[in-house]
C-alpha cells in the first residue's frame, strides 16, 4: 500500500466527490479512480458505494477511514514538528478569520504558536464575506480559517478542526422566532439573504437552490459583512443560516436564532494557496489541531 493510495482514499472519504478529490490532490479523476480500485483490491471489499448522483463510504470504508485518518494525521504532524524543529519557523504568518468568535480562536492558536515558535510573528486580518474569495488569491493573507470546503483548484485545506450545527437568524418579530426549530423546507417561506462575492458552490452548502421537496428558495438582499447581515435580518428584510456560536457571540435584541433540524453542519478548516504553502502554515495547522484536541470545540460550551 502506497502513500498516494492512502491520501487518495482519505481525500475521497472527506470530499465524497471524485472531481473535487482530483482537484484537491492535483491529479486526474481517472487517477483517483485507479488508486481507489487498487486499494479496494488490496482490502478485498468495496470501500465506496458509487452511483451517478453520489459517492458514499461503505461500512468497511467508514471503519477504515476512522482507523487510518488519525494515524495518518499523527504521522504528518510528527514530520511537521520535526521539520519545524530542524529548520526553525521564522518570519511573519498572516492569518485571516471571519467573525468575532473565530477571532478569539485564532488568537488562542496564535498564542500557542508563538510559544512554540517565538521567532515567527502572527498577524491577523478580519475578512468580510465579500473579501473571502480574494484574500488568498490576492496574497493578502497566508492562511484563512473558513467553514467551507476547497472552492478553488489552486487552494488546499487542512482537515476539519471542529464543526457546529446551523441556526437560522430571523427577526425577533418573525413568526419563526416563536418556534422551537425550523427546517430547510422553511427557507422557501421567506427571502434568504445572500453573501456578496461568495462562490456559488460554497453558498449552496447552507442555502440550496430548492428545498428537499423541490420548492424554490427565493434570495433577498445581499451583504458584504456580518454586521450588514444582522442589520438586514433585524429589520425583517430576510433570514439567513449561521453557525450556532452566533447565538452566543452575536446576541441582539432584534434577532432570534432558531435551530435548524436538517441543515448541514459548518465545518471549520484552514485554507491556503497550494503554491504558497510554507513551513509556517504547516506549523500553524499543527498548533490549531493540538489546541482543539486539548480543548474541544472552541466556539461552543462543552455542555452544549
Amino acid at each position: 500500500m502506497e502513500r498516494r493510495e492512502i491520501e487518495t482514499f482519505l481525500a475521497l472519504a472527506e470530499e465524497l466527490h471524485f472531481g473535487r478529490t482530483a482537484e484537491r490532490l492535483h491529479v486526474s479523476v481517472a487517477m483517483v479512480s485507479k488508486s481507489v480500485k487498487k486499494l479496494e483490491r488490496a482490502v478485498g471489499a468495496p470501500l465506496f458505494d458509487r452511483s451517478s448522483r453520489r459517492v458514499e463510504l461503505t461500512p468497511i470504508g467508514r471503519r477504515l477511514y476512522d482507523d487510518v485518518q488519525p494515524a495518518y494525521r499523527q504521522l504528518l504532524d510528527g514530520f511537521t514538528r520535526a521539520v519545524a524543529a530542524g529548520r526553525g519557523v521564522e518570519g511573519v504568518l498572516r492569518v485571516g478569520f471571519l467573525g468575532t468568535a473565530v477571532a478569539q480562536f485564532v488568537m488562542q492558536v496564535a498564542e500557542e504558536f508563538r510559544i512554540r515558535h517565538p521567532d515567527c510573528r502572527v498577524e491577523i486580518t478580519e475578512a468580510r464575506y465579500a473579501d473571502v474569495a480574494g484574500l488568498l488569491a490576492g496574497d493578502v493573507v497566508d492562511v484563512l480559517l473558513l467553514a467551507a470546503p476547497v472552492f478553488d483548484p489552486e487552494l488546499s485545506a487542512g482537515p476539519v478542526l471542529f464543526s457546529e450545527p446551523p441556526v437560522l437568524a430571523v427577526s425577533a418579530r418573525h413568526p419563526f422566532a416563536r418556534r422551537a426549530s425550523v427546517s430547510l423546507e422553511d427557507l422557501a417561506r421567506d427571502k434568504v439573504l445572500r453573501p456578496r462575492a461568495i462562490p456559488d458552490e460554497v453558498d449552496a452548502l447552507s442555502v440550496p437552490a430548492v428545498t428537499p421537496a423541490g420548492r424554490p428558495i427565493e434570495r433577498g438582499d445581499d451583504f458584504a459583512t456580518i454586521q450588514e447581515m444582522f442589520a438586514l435580518v433585524g429589520a425583517g428584510r430576510g433570514v439567513f443560516p449561521v453557525p450556532t456560536h452566533a447565538s452566543l457571540y452575536d446576541a441582539r435584541p432584534d434577532v432570534v436564532y432558531v435551530p435548524m433540524s436538517d441543515g448541514l453542519p459548518y465545518e471549520w478548516r484552514l485554507m491556503w494557496r497550494t503554491a504558497g504553502e510554507t513551513n509556517r502554515i504547516r506549523a500553524f495547522g499543527v498548533a490549531a489541531r493540538d489546541f482543539v484536541a486539548a480543548n474541544g470545540n472552541p466556539l461552543l460550551p462543552a455542555d452544549r
